[in-house]
């Protein structure tokens, strides 16, 4: 190989058996030798290909990150180069590496130690290669197995995902933002393997964080055993066809994992319909036919509830024929809803409705508030279905008070389209009860969202009492600064409260009534 290689001027290499059969002869450039298209999909994550790499290097280097890459993505045995000496065409020394098992979310493309999930064997000259070959690829097998069978009993029949933020900004902002988007990984379900945050002076318009990160992302997910890869932005169709196509793996992106989340969640017809319309609507530019689309990596699982496969890949015809028919029977929700909301106020009963970011504490409120056991669980949108209970107020008052579906930063347009019949509900308020985590460090970036997403609902003009939940929870420094930051907004009251501590919530009830009297006097 050797002296071939070095009167061709080509580097030359063969793809070897465990048996020391030859499989594959390569011929490749000076500097570069392409490998065979395996398809990475067939190999088991717990097992090498059986296949190892020796080619020629002309230029006396050693490994080189394009040798560290295929044996990653084609998973071979080992890979192995030999130095060529340019005079005598006689080999040198050859350098081999092979993969090490991961051993768990720390064990990334650089591992915890940083260290790189390769192990080299230190450079020999042929004659003097003593490793016992078979021993190390089947104890590097063995402790593979090992560990996917400890994570398989750990995590049964949970998507396994790795989070992607590519961002043109500052990154702690794309940090915070992976960080909610992980919340809404675990929400639904998912075991999150590791979060990438990645810098760009421009998104890449094919795959959003280019080639190289492209291909260090698929060796992190094969190490990983992911089978599932979130991105925190919407992506173009062609961007999800092109990512789904190069990895192998379901690609979702942020308003998808919403979707499904609200899939999950959807109890009441109402709500199924409203999550079933929502994501036809998100979907269908994005139905691609033919067996290499992104949908059919979507067949169950994260991004692939509601409607399902089967409708979303039959033809776009009848998915505008289903969406059009769902409408329809929306529509009819709505008209529904707005008689029952007159009905109610032909009572005379003044409205109040719980609004704010999702996880905020809406639903443990209006337990604690009218001692109700509506559902309530400290995950992303664990209300859907709006609820109405009434609640007793100082001086034998009484008012209506709703929990109301929770928001979120980049709410898809499609759901709050889809969900306007629900969110309607809102607009018969007489007062808006603002819920904000106060716990949560991007507590006034939560309070912009929802004053945004009410704004674009036409709904901001409603009177407004904003509640610092979780006050027990929350560090003074930290709470301080979001007063400081609240008491420049002269216009919006607020109040503290624990909605697991009652007694902290009489202020807020006197608040409330104090509210209702002015609005009874201004209607009388």
């Amino acid at each position: 190989m050797s002296e071939l290689s070095n009167e061709t001027g080509r580097q030359i290499g063969v793809l070897l058996n465990r048996k020391g059969k030859v499989e594959y002869v390569m011929v490749g450039t000076a500097k570069q030798l392409e490998m065979p298209d395996f398809g990475r999909s067939r190999v088991s994550t717990d097992r090498f290909r059986g296949l190892r790499c020796v080619h020629t290097h002309l230029q006396g280097e050693s490994l080189t990150q394009d040798d560290l890459t295929d044996l990653a993505l084609l998973r071979l045995d080992l890979m192995s180069i030999i130095q060529v000496d340019k005079s005598s065409g006689l080999p040198g020394l050859v350098h081999s590496a092979h993969l090490l098992p991961a051993s768990g979310p720390a064990a990334e493309v650089n591992g915890a130690d940083g260290s790189a999930p390769y192990e080299f064997l230190s450079p020999a000259i042929p004659s003097q290669l003593d490793t016992d070959f078979s021993a190390l690829i089947e104890s590097l097998e063995d402790e593979m197995a090992r560990l996917r069978q400890t994570a398989r009993q750990r995590q049964t029949n949970r998507d396994r995902a790795i989070l992607i933020a590519a961002t043109t900004g500052y990154t702690d902002e794309a940090e915070e933002s992976l960080t909610e988007l992980e919340e809404l990984a675990l929400s639904a379900d998912v075991v999150v393997l590791d979060k990438i945050v990645q810098r760009r002076s421009q998104i890449d318009p094919r795959t959003v964080i280019g080639q190289g990160k492209l291909q260090e992302l698929l060796i992190r997910s094969m190490r990983l055993g992911a089978d599932l890869i979130i991105f925190d932005s919407e992506l173009t169709p062609t961007q999800v066809r092109i990512l789904s196509e190069a990895t192998d793996l379901k690609v979702i992106d942020r308003p998808q994992l919403i979707l499904d989340i609200f899939a999950q969640r959807a109890q009441s017809r109402e709500g199924k319909l409203q999550v079933e319309l929502a994501q036809l609507k998100y979907l269908l530019p994005r139905l691609v036919m033919g067996q290499n689309s992104a949908f059919s990596r979507l067949a169950g699982g994260i991004g692939g509830r509601g409607p399902g496969e089967t409708k979303l890949e039959t033809d776009r015809r009848r998915v505008r024929s289903r969406v059009a028919q769902l409408e329809k029977q929306v529509e009819g929700l709505r008209r529904q809803r707005y008689e029952r909301r007159k009905n109610r106020a032909q009572k005379n009963l003044p409205v109040i409705s719980l609004v704010g970011y999702t996880n905020a504490g809406k639903s443990t409120l209006l337990n604690a508030l009218t001692q109700s056991s509506v559902y309530a669980e400290k995950k992303m949108f664990a209300t859907l279905d709006p609820t109405s209970r009434r609640l007793r107020l100082p001086y034998e008052q009484e008012v209506i008070i709703n929990d109301t579906v929770g928001f979120i930063r980049d709410l898809p347009e499609t759901l709050v389209a889809a969900f306007r019949a629900t969110l309607e509900e809102i607009s018969d308020s007489d007062l808006l009860v603002h819920v904000v985590d106060a716990a949560n460090p991007a507590a006034l970036q939560q309070i912009e969202s929802v004053d945004k997403i009410l704004k674009d609902l036409e709904l901001h003009e409603i009177p407004q009492i904003i509640v610092l939940n979780k006050i027990d929870l929350t560090e003074s420094e930290q709470f301080q600064a979001l007063t400081r930051q609240l008491s420049l907004d002269k216009a919006v009251p607020y109040v503290s409260v624990s909605a697991i501590q009652p007694k902290s919530l009489d202020v807020l009830v006197a608040r409330i009534g104090d509210r209702m009297n002015k609005f009874e006097i201004a209607v009388g």
